[in-house]
Protein backbone atom coordinates (compact mmCIF):
# COMPACT_ATOMS: atom_id res chain seq x y z
CA UNK A 1 0.00 0.00 0.00
CA UNK A 2 2.48 2.69 1.11
CA UNK A 3 5.80 3.27 -1.31
CA UNK A 4 9.25 3.07 -0.57
CA UNK A 5 10.51 5.94 1.73
CA UNK A 6 13.45 6.15 -0.24
CA UNK A 7 11.38 8.09 -2.97
CA UNK A 8 8.22 10.21 -3.46
CA UNK A 9 6.02 11.71 -1.58
CA UNK A 10 7.84 10.31 1.89
CA UNK A 11 11.26 11.14 0.97
CA UNK A 12 10.18 14.26 0.34
CA UNK A 13 9.04 14.61 3.81
CA UNK A 14 11.86 13.34 5.17
CA UNK A 15 14.15 15.54 3.30
CA UNK A 16 11.81 18.84 4.27
CA UNK A 17 10.79 18.14 7.67
CA UNK A 18 12.83 21.21 9.05
CA UNK A 19 11.13 23.44 7.01
CA UNK A 20 7.75 21.96 7.56
CA UNK A 21 8.02 22.06 11.77
CA UNK A 22 9.24 25.70 11.05
CA UNK A 23 5.97 26.45 8.93
CA UNK A 24 3.98 24.98 11.46
CA UNK A 25 5.54 26.89 14.46
CA UNK A 26 4.75 30.01 12.64
CA UNK A 27 1.69 29.13 11.59
CA UNK A 28 1.17 28.95 15.79
CA UNK A 29 1.08 25.57 16.21
CA UNK A 30 3.37 25.95 19.43
CA UNK A 31 4.19 22.41 21.15
CA UNK A 32 1.95 20.84 19.02
CA UNK A 33 3.76 21.38 16.23
CA UNK A 34 5.70 17.88 16.40
CA UNK A 35 2.23 15.75 16.73
CA UNK A 36 0.78 17.57 13.64
CA UNK A 37 3.91 16.78 11.43
CA UNK A 38 3.57 13.12 12.93
CA UNK A 39 -0.17 12.92 12.00
CA UNK A 40 0.74 14.31 8.17
CA UNK A 41 3.38 11.57 7.90
CA UNK A 42 1.22 8.61 9.06
CA UNK A 43 -1.30 10.08 6.32
CA UNK A 44 1.61 10.17 3.73
CA UNK A 45 2.51 6.79 4.34
CA UNK A 46 -1.19 5.62 4.38
CA UNK A 47 -1.94 7.28 1.29
CA UNK A 48 -1.46 4.62 -2.23
CA UNK A 49 1.46 4.94 -3.93
CA UNK A 50 1.80 7.60 -6.73
CA UNK A 51 3.39 10.94 -8.55
CA UNK A 52 2.12 14.16 -7.13
CA UNK A 53 2.46 16.69 -9.50
CA UNK A 54 3.82 19.34 -6.74
CA UNK A 55 4.96 17.59 -3.74
CA UNK A 56 6.09 20.65 -1.43
CA UNK A 57 2.83 21.97 -1.61
CA UNK A 58 1.14 19.15 -1.08
CA UNK A 59 2.96 18.70 2.13
CA UNK A 60 2.57 22.44 3.62
CA UNK A 61 -1.41 22.44 2.69
CA UNK A 62 -1.62 18.78 4.64
CA UNK A 63 0.53 20.25 7.67
CA UNK A 64 -1.88 23.33 7.59
CA UNK A 65 -5.31 21.66 7.38
CA UNK A 66 -3.90 19.00 10.04
CA UNK A 67 -3.08 22.29 12.47
CA UNK A 68 -6.31 23.62 11.70
CA UNK A 69 -8.48 20.65 12.56
CA UNK A 70 -6.60 20.16 15.20
CA UNK A 71 -7.18 23.40 16.50
CA UNK A 72 -10.68 23.33 15.53
CA UNK A 73 -11.05 19.76 17.54
CA UNK A 74 -9.92 21.49 20.59
CA UNK A 75 -11.84 24.47 20.02
CA UNK A 76 -15.01 21.57 20.09
CA UNK A 77 -13.95 20.17 22.71
CA UNK A 78 -13.49 23.20 25.25
CA UNK A 79 -17.00 24.67 23.83
CA UNK A 80 -18.76 21.27 24.95
CA UNK A 81 -16.70 21.00 28.14
CA UNK A 82 -17.67 24.58 29.18
CA UNK A 83 -21.46 23.90 27.96
CA UNK A 84 -21.47 20.38 29.93
CA UNK A 85 -19.95 22.19 33.26
CA UNK A 86 -22.65 25.03 33.18
CA UNK A 87 -25.26 22.55 32.30
CA UNK A 88 -24.32 19.93 34.70
CA UNK A 89 -23.22 22.52 37.74
CA UNK A 90 -25.54 25.46 39.76
CA UNK A 91 -25.01 27.49 42.42
CA UNK A 92 -24.49 25.58 45.58
CA UNK A 93 -26.98 26.16 48.18
CA UNK A 94 -25.92 28.12 50.98
CA UNK A 95 -22.26 29.61 49.32
CA UNK A 96 -22.30 32.82 47.59
CA UNK A 97 -20.95 32.88 44.10
CA UNK A 98 -19.54 36.85 45.35
CA UNK A 99 -15.85 37.13 46.10
CA UNK A 100 -14.74 37.64 49.86
CA UNK A 101 -15.06 41.03 51.06
CA UNK A 102 -10.87 40.42 51.44
CA UNK A 103 -10.50 39.20 47.84
CA UNK A 104 -12.31 42.57 46.49
CA UNK A 105 -10.06 44.76 48.38
CA UNK A 106 -6.98 42.99 47.16
CA UNK A 107 -8.51 43.20 44.14
CA UNK A 108 -9.12 47.42 44.07
CA UNK A 109 -5.64 47.51 45.98
CA UNK A 110 -3.97 45.75 42.86
CA UNK A 111 -5.71 47.43 40.24
CA UNK A 112 -4.19 51.15 42.02
CA UNK A 113 -0.78 49.59 41.68
CA UNK A 114 -1.54 48.66 37.99
CA UNK A 115 -2.49 52.02 37.36
CA UNK A 116 -0.06 53.91 39.33
CA UNK A 117 2.91 51.57 37.29
CA UNK A 118 1.10 52.39 33.98
CA UNK A 119 1.02 55.88 34.58
CA UNK A 120 5.42 55.47 34.82
CA UNK A 121 4.51 55.24 30.87
CA UNK A 122 4.55 57.55 27.77
CA UNK A 123 0.17 58.02 26.96
CA UNK A 124 0.76 56.31 23.76
CA UNK A 125 2.22 52.92 25.20
CA UNK A 126 -0.80 52.88 27.75
CA UNK A 127 -3.10 53.20 24.86
CA UNK A 128 -1.66 50.81 23.06
CA UNK A 129 -2.09 48.27 25.57
CA UNK A 130 -5.36 48.76 26.65
CA UNK A 131 -6.35 48.86 23.17
CA UNK A 132 -4.69 45.09 22.86
CA UNK A 133 -5.60 43.40 26.17
CA UNK A 134 -8.74 45.57 26.78
CA UNK A 135 -10.23 46.12 23.50
CA UNK A 136 -8.68 43.00 22.03
CA UNK A 137 -7.08 44.78 18.98
CA UNK A 138 -4.38 42.95 16.88
CA UNK A 139 -1.28 44.71 16.94
CA UNK A 140 -1.46 45.62 13.52
CA UNK A 141 -4.46 47.53 13.53
CA UNK A 142 -3.06 49.08 15.94
CA UNK A 143 -0.19 50.18 14.71
CA UNK A 144 -2.14 51.81 11.89
CA UNK A 145 -4.41 53.60 14.08
CA UNK A 146 -1.81 55.07 16.00
CA UNK A 147 0.13 55.27 12.96
CA UNK A 148 3.87 53.70 13.79
CA UNK A 149 5.46 50.42 13.32
CA UNK A 150 4.17 46.73 14.58
CA UNK A 151 7.57 47.02 16.47
CA UNK A 152 7.02 49.87 18.53
CA UNK A 153 3.38 48.24 18.95
CA UNK A 154 5.89 44.97 20.72
CA UNK A 155 7.92 47.48 22.32
CA UNK A 156 5.67 49.05 24.00
CA UNK A 157 3.73 45.89 25.32
CA UNK A 158 6.99 44.05 26.14
CA UNK A 159 7.82 47.37 28.01
CA UNK A 160 4.60 47.48 30.10
CA UNK A 161 4.00 43.57 30.52
CA UNK A 162 7.72 43.76 32.29
CA UNK A 163 7.10 46.05 34.90
CA UNK A 164 3.64 44.29 35.42
CA UNK A 165 5.15 40.82 35.79
CA UNK A 166 7.79 42.92 38.00
CA UNK A 167 4.28 44.03 39.95
CA UNK A 168 2.92 40.61 40.38
CA UNK A 169 6.01 38.50 41.47
CA UNK A 170 6.19 41.22 44.35
CA UNK A 171 3.00 40.95 45.41
CA UNK A 172 3.08 37.29 45.24
CA UNK A 173 6.10 37.45 47.77
CA UNK A 174 4.27 40.00 50.43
Amino acid sequence: MTEDPDDGLQAVFLANRQPLLRFLVARGAGDDAEDILQEVWLKIARRPAGPVGAPMAYLYRAANMAMIDRYRSARQSAVREKEWTEASSGPVPGISDSPSAERVIAGRQFARKVEDALAEFPDRAVKIFRRCRIDGIAQRAIAEEFGVSISTVEGDLRAIYRVLAELRERLDEE
